[in-house]
Formats: C-alpha cells, sequence, structure tokens
C-alpha cells in the first residue's frame, strides 16, 4: 500500500467492482475500511457504517473515515456534500441549501424552496 501525498489517502491495494477496497484478513477479503477503522479508531457503533470523509472508496486511512448513520452517509453522497448545484442552477452554498427532510434525499436549495413558498401562497391568496 503506498500512500497518496497529494489527498493522505491511504489506497488499498486491492478493491472490488464498487471500487472499495479489500484487505484480506482472518481467511477472507474484508472491507479495508472498516478493518482499519476498528484497528485505529476503535469498534464501530451498532446501527452505524463508516463514511469515507474524502469520497475516495480505496481509501483506508483512519482520519478520513467516520462512523455515521445510513441516513447521514445518504445524504453526504452525490445526492448531498458534492453537490454543488440544484436542478434550476442555483449554488448550492452553505448558506443556500438545508437538510431535506421531506425527501430525504440531501440537500434543498432555499431559493427554490422560498420560490415554491411564494408561489403556494400567491395561489393560496388567489382563492
Amino acid at each position: 500500500m503506498s500512500l497518496d501525498l497529494t489527498t493522505n489517502c491511504w489506497p488499498s491495494p486491492h478493491v472490488n467492482r464498487e471500487g472499495y477496497g479489500r484487505i484480506w484478513s482472518e481467511g477472507a477479503y474484508l472491507a479495508a475500511h472498516r478493518v482499519f477503522y476498528e484497528a485505529f479508531v476503535g469498534p464501530i457503533p451498532v446501527g452505524f457504517e463508516i463514511d469515507h470523509v474524502c469520497r475516495n472508496r480505496a481509501c483506508c486511512n483512519p482520519d478520513h473515515l467516520e462512523a455515521v448513520t445510513h441516513a447521514e452517509n445518504g445524504w453526504r453522497g452525490l445526492n448531498g456534500m458534492l453537490m454543488t448545484h440544484c436542478p434550476q442552477g442555483h449554488e448550492l452554498t452553505p448558506d443556500n441549501r438545508v437538510v431535506d427532510n421531506v425527501n430525504r434525499r440531501g440537500y434543498q436549495c432555499k431559493t427554490c424552496r422560498n420560490e415554491r413558498q411564494r408561489a403556494y401562497r400567491a395561489r393560496r391568496r388567489a382563492r
């Protein structure tokens, strides 16, 4: 295993089809990020999974791994942390996004949400 000096990732020498690092341990290939997390950080809490904060699935660096709930891990994925603009093109800055608790799909654009609320109120007043 060689270190990636540009990102400080510790890439696993073996990866599966989905790009996750694998390591031979206890007579079988195991998820490398889980093995490294448990070795360097401690046991993974029940009901939690390990998120690659660096977004590199092959990375085993314990500083890049965090135990989170499945919902949090999903929010942080492509529909969450990595999404830079909403479908209407508004930039998703920390000031212009909120966690979408209704659809459970990452972030919601505040600009779009405010426009929808204004349109809804206008329709209600027009009745």
